[in-house]
């Protein structure tokens, strides 16, 4: 496959430079006898190749072809498939980023790679199969080359850079129509297209991420909800669960929307519903099985965004009563989100999100040592496994990053250099 570089980054993303070209004079046209004479200074028997001769020259425009209007990228079978069908790939990334190539459902890196074998760029070629076909009358094609390469794009599936979809949703978090600034058309809001624009990810990968963020599309626009405002819409569905004595497993659609749609807005409460819950329906009706884990966790999120560290146990205390009546808090709850300290004394917890770590690994490894010298496998887990590529496991993560050693009969992980 080539791509034409003028059209392909019109993103603005810097693309691997490719080598110059230095056209050869174009040949006198060759005849039969002069195939037979190469052939025999071969020691090629012509009995043994097809009676077609493809003869090679270079274009008078070759180039500009070769000046780094093309490039040559290697794709794999499922990608070949996608293209066919009519699927498209883009090249995303601002000037200030390495290029990313995107299919609809994945990411891929963008590597130059060497080849001391000479690729040729000819129009209209024929294949020996082709020839075959085809039957060729003329035992003689004069072919003019359009360019050449020493090297290619080979893609390499990445993780998607999704750190920015998050900064960018957060310069304006929706806070409810009543909000003041809602009036204020001046505040950033992105549509779907706007966000392939800029984000580094596939169209599903960029999917699955707002909603992971419990983004909602309000008006034509990717809003993330601000977490208290969130909150507010979570606390008015629990209580009306609590004051109707609904099951958490069957919350009824329609009846919420009809007590609590004077609150607020139907979307958004529906919204709230499918964040922490999973819709299905019932004899023709939609239900909501709300997620205890999802809630237990939001609600120490809430307590612990306002202090800076929290004593344990009456951390786990408040936390507790301040979930719905019939709902248990449980520790693993909180992986990914609160770190407790085992250090101090007594026991305290604090806020550790992951989406609040740089995305790339080593930074996120420093950031992590920086707050903790040593870790064990089971606490940094839930704050790099998202950094494990395909196929790649947590082991090999902390094998590449880490240095460890065995404390008090148990296995830690610290730093491999100094952390400042």
């Amino acid at each position: 496959m080539y791509i034409q570089r003028t059209h392909a980054c019109s993103s603005g993303a810097r693309l691997p430079s490719s080598f110059p070209f230095y056209p050869a004079p174009l040949p006198e046209m060759r005849t039969r006898e002069e195939v037979d004479a190469t052939l025999q200074i071969a020691k090629l028997n012509p009995s043994e190749l097809l009676p077609t001769v493809h003869c090679l020259s270079f274009s008078p425009g070759a180039s500009g072809a070769t000046a780094g209007d093309f490039c040559l990228v290697e794709l794999e079978p499922a990608l070949c498939q996608q293209l066919e069908a009519g699927h498209s790939l883009v090249i995303r990334g601002d000037k200030d980023e390495q290029a990313v190539i995107c299919s609809k459902e994945k990411t891929y890196d963008l590597k130059i790679a060497d080849t001391s074998n000479m690729l040729l760029f000819i129009p209209g070629c024929k294949t020996p199969d082709q020839i075959k076909k085809e039957e060729m009358p003329s035992d003689i094609i004069h072919t003019e080359i359009f360019g050449f390469a020493n090297n290619y794009w080979e893609l390499r599936r990445c993780r998607p850079k999704l750190k920015k979809l998050k900064k960018l949703l957060m310069e304006n978090p929706y806070e409810g129509p009543d909000a003041q600034k809602e009036k204020d058309s001046n505040h950033s809001k992105y549509t779907m297209a706007d966000l392939l624009d800029q984000i580094q990810a596939s169209e599903e990968e960029i999917l699955a991420h707002l909603q992971a963020l419990h983004a909602c599309e309000i008006g034509g626009y990717w809003r993330r909800l601000e977490f208290d405002y969130e909150m507010k819409l979570l606390n008015h569905i629990t209580q009306l669960v609590d004051s109707e004595s609904w099951s958490f497993n069957k919350v009824p659609l329609t009846a919420c929307l009809q007590e609590l749609g004077p609150l607020e807005p139907e979307q958004m409460i529906e919204h709230c519903l499918e964040c922490y819950g999973k819709k299905y329906v019932n004899e023709g009706e939609v239900y909501f099985e709300l997620n205890t884990d999802k809630i237990c966790r939001a609600t120490a999120q809430m307590l612990l965004q306002n202090a800076v560290r929290f004593n344990l146990s009456e951390f786990q205390e408040v936390w507790q009563q301040s979930v719905p009546e019939g709902m248990t808090t449980r520790m693993d709850q909180l992986k990914g989100l609160a770190l407790m300290d085992k250090y101090t004394r007594p026991e305290t917890i604090f806020l550790l999100k992951v989406d609040d770590l740089p995305e790339e690994n080593q930074e996120r490894f420093n950031s992590l040592f920086t707050l903790r010298e040593k870790w064990t496998e089971e606490d940094i887990a839930p704050y790099i496994q998202d950094l494990c590529a395909e196929k790649q496991t947590i082991g090999t993560l902390l094998t590449k990053y880490a240095r460890s050693s065995m404390q008090n009969g148990v296995k830690v992980y610290n730093s491999r250099k100094p952390v400042s």
